[in-house]
């Protein structure tokens, strides 16, 4: 399928499976005029790609662990691969400052009111 209709059943947007693809996540075939054509097997990749995004994880670091996710019929596993646990981490340190950051600012706008 072309891209267009690719995108509304992945839930995402052409620029964002181009994106996807501009970063070796993704590899679609091409029709002979070089149109994107996608098949309905890389809906999963890109559902995969979806939920490491959601979790924090920048496209440029999820080509080294999208194989470490997989799908399956309850949802996704996750094989901790070398240093993911570490991306993890660094993820999770990120959001605690971000955090400490928030509640400095609100504690201020309280000051404030």
């Amino acid at each position: 399928m072309l891209i267009a209709d690719f995108a509304h059943r992945a839930g995402v947007s052409p620029r964002a499976l181009r994106h996807y693809e501009d970063q070796g996540l993704l590899a679609p075939g091409r029709t002979p005029a070089g149109y994107r054509q996608y098949d309905a097997s890389d809906l999963p990749t890109v559902e995969r790609i979806r939920l490491m995004i959601e979790a924090g994880l920048a496209t440029r670091v999820i080509g080294a662990y999208l194989d470490c996710v997989r799908g399956g019929a309850d949802g996704h596993e996750v094989e901790m691969c070398p240093d993911l646990r570490r991306e993890l981490e660094r993820v999770e340190q990120r959001l605690d400052r971000r955090s400490r950051e928030i509640e400095r600012t609100r504690r201020a706008l309280r000051a404030l009111s």
